[in-house]
């Protein structure tokens, strides 16, 4: 599988020249991603590459972390992802990976954490309906009854309430690769990417098309 690290930069729009038409892209800067660890199946019983991304200072690393990074012979970074593949022969310690691995790619998935909003009521956090403001209604903004009778004389799992929204790990499949700009790094794809400006993301091509 080809994936790689990167961060969202922002949203623009891109013209096309001949038809005129806007396009809303999502601007992603993604590698240059060092080979961490090549792991092999005669070895560790599977095929895969740990890279990383991100620039971090190396007192915020602990030890077990900065040691791996160092026998890899790579500066410490701020994430460290293991990517399956199907043959990890092809890859060396200390490789770099850049955005170019998509050159030719249709369709990638884009996965983030997404905005954190905080506590949460159901009309923000599940769309729920509000009540009547007229007539002397107190139920305006409250999630109503929660319970059930007394059998089964309890509240369901999985019951929709107030609570944490957002700040959550979200996968966006199937955009569509607009432009490839290797020589800074970047990536423009169709559409919106989870998370705020600055926010990591991983990009792997799309394995559900």
């Amino acid at each position: 599988m080809k994936a790689l690290l990167g961060k969202k930069l922002g949203m623009t729009q891109l013209f096309d020249e001949k038809t005129g038409e806007v396009t809303p892209v999502t601007v992603l800067q993604v590698g240059p991603c060092p080979v961490v660890q090549v792991k092999t199946k005669a070895a560790h019983g599977y095929e895969a590459v740990q890279i990383c991304y991100g620039d971090v200072r190396a007192t915020t690393v602990n030890l077990p972390r900065r040691g791996h990074f160092l026998q890899a012979g790579v500066a410490p970074r701020r994430l460290l992802r293991e990517v399956r593949v199907e043959d990890a022969s092809a890859y060396q310690v200390g490789q770099e990976l850049k955005v170019d691995l998509f050159e030719g790619e249709k369709r990638v998935d884009v996965v983030g954490v997404s905005k954190g909003r905080g506590f949460a009521g159901t009309v923000k956090r599940h769309k729920f309906h509000t009540g009547s403001r007229t007539h002397g209604s107190r139920n305006y903004r409250a999630p109503g009854s929660i319970g059930s009778n007394s059998t089964p004389n309890r509240v369901f799992k999985g019951q929709r309430m107030p609570g944490h929204m957002g700040n959550v790990r979200v996968t966006v499949r199937n955009l569509t690769v607009t432009q490839v700009d290797a020589a800074n790094n970047l990536l423009m794809v169709h559409g919106a990417v989870p998370g705020a400006r600055n926010g990591l993301v991983l990009v792997r091509a799309a394995n559900k098309k």
